[in-house]
């Protein structure tokens, strides 16, 4: 397809030559906004830019620049101006795609997929193989909070329905975040704090301060924008809808947003049990899947001159069901809430040196109850199995020093200083107080680091950059003194206070480089240490998520990552693409050693015949990732007034310990390749994405993955409304068929692949109104 594409570009050149291509807009990858240094003919080695007054009067005294385009539907966004190799996902990708948890969205993207513990309701981000741990989630700068980090089971508070893009960010600028965003870093933005006025279109005076596009005439009205999103999805009669509101006068911006969505048990190909095909017939569904989920936020801001401070509170709860074996037959179903608060602010001062000062801070209170049938013949014993309670509170502020000439080159600093606390109870449903009982005991953990960035421009084609990070991290906690086999020798056991403390170390080194064609190369090189985690030091008790009881470590010591990626893109012209490569080597990688004993919900069942989880020790190894991802997009020539291409992915990742054994749950090799067609308002496509067998297993405990082909159609209507019709003044609206083939599709990262099918064939109808 791509040769083919490719033979046929001559002829779409004569025909209608490509359209201009709007820049992507990212806010994640780098503490670093570049802003061009001013001239000056000084002997000094340093020439610093002017004067933010000097600035403000040559803005004022300058024309206008012409208005950006306007993004067009299904272009494949790629970033070329970044050290970071980062995946975006735009509002209308969002809109059409959907999807209760950002796994859900980002289940098809190169080099991405999604836990899909409970498709819709509990799906987290993996990236390139690596989850949990080593995989950050923020919201607007700050940690989404929750706990998806300390069970699969457990749901991704940031709901897609509120999101306005999704960026994913792998390589140095994860530094940014900290050490146990060692894979990657999932960035979800949205306007709940503003950072700039509304632009309603109409007449009003923006006196100086920013405005989202720039504003003609007079007046001090209030201006009030509106949004409409909504869905149904036939797969699971799932119905969505959410309401924006922005608005905004004088000095001051507001924001709020309220969304739910409600679905029942979702529809499946045939029967999703592997393990046990004596069980009832499911009815074509998938048994104990439904969710429900709600929220509100509403956050205000500040704007002066030069910046502004702004805060939001925003309100997350989620009731889900459990599918799998043990879900359907104890109708497990978590019950959680979030209450989070944020602040943000950025201020540019009247200074020589300082560029720009910026800060985030935020604080969540997380609480949910895993709810069940203790007996399955009783009905009477329905109640909470386990409670999970987190609180957090992290603050990070970041300093942009003006650039420099230092005769070499370019230079452009940024520094940070982030802190945060965190306190963690999993007790024993039965009675807090027991020993032992439960996943863990209550745990704090402290860290606070320091990280500076350092871009050189050496040319208008050449740029590099130099990070480097430095945290310490204290936790405290305790665990039981488990005997040395891991096996109950009819001892008593005590608790032991376990006071650990680290200190890890990272940098990185990248380079960039313009090419011919439109074309910029890029090779990084990064060395990242990562503490361990409470949950890998402090757990001792079942884990019904992962079927495992869980063992940690105490002794456990920093987890170590040295890597290299090449990667090559082009982001303009009728062919789009990026590609890259990356090898990684971990020593003391950090992972679930299953022992081949089994155990219940006590450490004293441990060894019985007839236990049901897998006991699984924390423990360390060294490791080996190396994998590479591809995607490209051909706009191959015009067609009734539009244009029409091709597109293609492929990724791969093949991540083993040093013996040659596997490491468990890796995505498989997955190709893939379509057709679209698209002008001003229509965007048709259709795409097919194979994913290959994964036969690449762990020795104990998993089980090989049958491939599958994810066949999607879409088409979606967007255009400009008159106003006079129902007050609206744009739309987007369409279809979006999903597993068109009805495939029974299992995800191999998944810890409950086998007794949980992914959806089978549905239709998701959608329509977006802005007023």
């Amino acid at each position: 397809m791509l040769l083919l594409g490719a033979a046929a570009t001559p002829a779409f050149s004569q025909d209608k030559p490509a359209s201009e291509l709007p820049a992507v807009t990212v806010t994640a990858p780098s503490p670093i906004v570049r802003r061009p240094v001013v001239p000056s003919r000084s002997t000094s080695r340093v020439a610093r830019a002017a004067p933010a007054r000097n600035r403000e009067r040559t803005a004022e005294a300058a024309p206008a620049p012409p208005p950006s385009p306007a993004p067009q539907q299904g272009v494949l966004p790629i970033v070329t101006n970044q050290f970071a190799t980062v995946t975006v996902v735009p509002n209308e990708e969002i809109r059409r795609e959907g999807g209760g948890q950002l796994g859900d969205l980002l289940f098809s993207k190169p080099g991405i997929t999604g836990s899909s513990f409970a498709p819709g309701a509990s799906s987290r981000p993996i990236i390139r193989g690596l989850d949990v741990n080593r995989v950050g989630i923020v919201e607007n700068g700050t940690n989404a909070g929750g706990a998806s980090d300390l069970g699969e089971d457990h749901f991704v508070p940031i709901d897609t329905l509120a999101t306005n893009q999704v960026e994913v960010v792998r390589g140095p600028a994860a530094l940014r975040y900290g050490s146990t965003s060692i894979g990657g870093v999932v960035s979800a933005t949205n306007n709940r704090i503003p950072d700039a006025l509304p632009n309603c279109g109409a007449p009003f005076q923006s006196y100086g301060l920013p405005v989202k596009a720039p504003l003609a005439g007079a007046g001090t009205s209030p201006c009030v924008t509106a949004e409409t999103r909504s869905a149904f999805s036939s797969v699971d009669r799932g119905i969505e809808s959410g309401l924006l509101l922005d608005t905004g006068g004088g000095n001051f911006a507001f924001h709020a947003d309220v969304y739910g969505r409600n679905t029942t048990d979702y529809s499946i190909p045939s029967y999703p049990y592997l393990a046990d095909q004596t069980r009832p017939v499911t009815n074509g569904r998938q048994p104990n899947s439904a969710t429900r989920s709600d929220g509100a936020s509403i956050g205000g801001s500040y704007i002066f001159q030069g910046g502004y401070i702004g805060a939001a509170i925003t309100q997350n709860d989620s009731l889900y069901h459990i599918p799998g074996i043990d879900g359907a037959d104890h109708n497990t179903r978590i019950d959680a809430h979030q209450t989070k608060i944020n602040v943000k602010g950025e201020y540019h001062p009247d200074a020589a040196a300082i560029d720009a000062i910026r800060f985030w801070a935020g604080a969540t209170d997380y609480r949910h109850n895993e709810i069940g049938l203790a007996d399955t013949a009783d009905p009477t014993t329905d109640g909470v199995r386990q409670t999970f309670t987190n609180k957090e509170q992290e603050i990070r502020i970041e300093t942009q020093l003006m650039p420099f000439n230092a005769r070499f080159a370019e230079v452009t600093t940024a520094f940070g200083f982030q802190a945060g606390h965190q306190e963690l109870t999993a007790p024993s449903p039965d009675d807090p107080g027991a020993l032992f009982n439960g996943l863990w005991d209550p745990n704090r953990n402290y860290r606070v680091a320091g990280y500076v960035f350092n871009e050189f421009k050496f040319s208008e084609q050449t740029r590099a950059q130099i990070a480097g990070r430095i945290e310490h991290v204290e936790l405290h906690g305790s665990t039981p003194d488990f005997p040395a086999d891991f096996l109950p020798d009819g001892a008593p056991q005590t608790s032991i206070v376990r006071n650990p403390s680290f200190t890890p170390k990272s940098g990185s080194i990248g380079l960039l480089q313009d090419l011919p064609g439109g074309t910029v190369g890029s090779i990084t090189a990064q060395y990242v240490e990562r503490a361990p985690k409470p949950a890998e030091l402090f757990s001792r008790g079942g884990h019904d998520a992962t079927a495992t009881f869980d063992i940690g470590n105490p002794n456990l010591t920093i987890e170590t990552a040295k890597s290299v990626e090449i990667g090559l893109r082009k982001a303009t012209g009728p062919f789009r693409f990026e590609a890259t490569a990356y090898y990684t080597h971990f020593d003391n990688f950090i992972f679930r050693r299953l022992t081949g004993v089994m155990c219940d919900g006590e450490f004293a069942s441990c060894g019985a015949p007839d236990a049901e989880l897998n006991q699984a020790v924390y423990s360390q190894r060294n490791a080996n990732f190396r994998g590479g991802e591809f995607q490209s997009q051909l706009d191959v020539g015009a067609f009734h007034g539009g244009i029409w291409g091709i597109e293609n992915q492929l990724d791969v990742v093949r991540a083993t310990f040093t013996d040659g054994t596997n490491v468990p749950r890796i995505p498989p090799l997955r190709m893939g390749g379509g057709v679209f067609w698209r002008d001003d308002n229509w965007l048709m496509r259709v795409n097919l994405l194979h994913a290959f067998a994964q036969n690449n297993v762990a020795v104990i405990a998993e089980t090989p993955t049958a491939g599958y082909n994810l066949l999607k159609a879409e088409v979606s209507y967007k255009t400009k409304l008159d106003r006079n019709w129902f007050g609206a003044r744009e739309m987007i609206a369409g279809l979006v068929g999903n597993n068109l083939l009805n495939e029974n599709i299992r995800n191999s990262v998944s810890y409950t692949k086998d007794e949980v099918l992914m959806p089978g064939i549905g239709v998701r109808a959608f329509a977006n109104f802005k007023f």
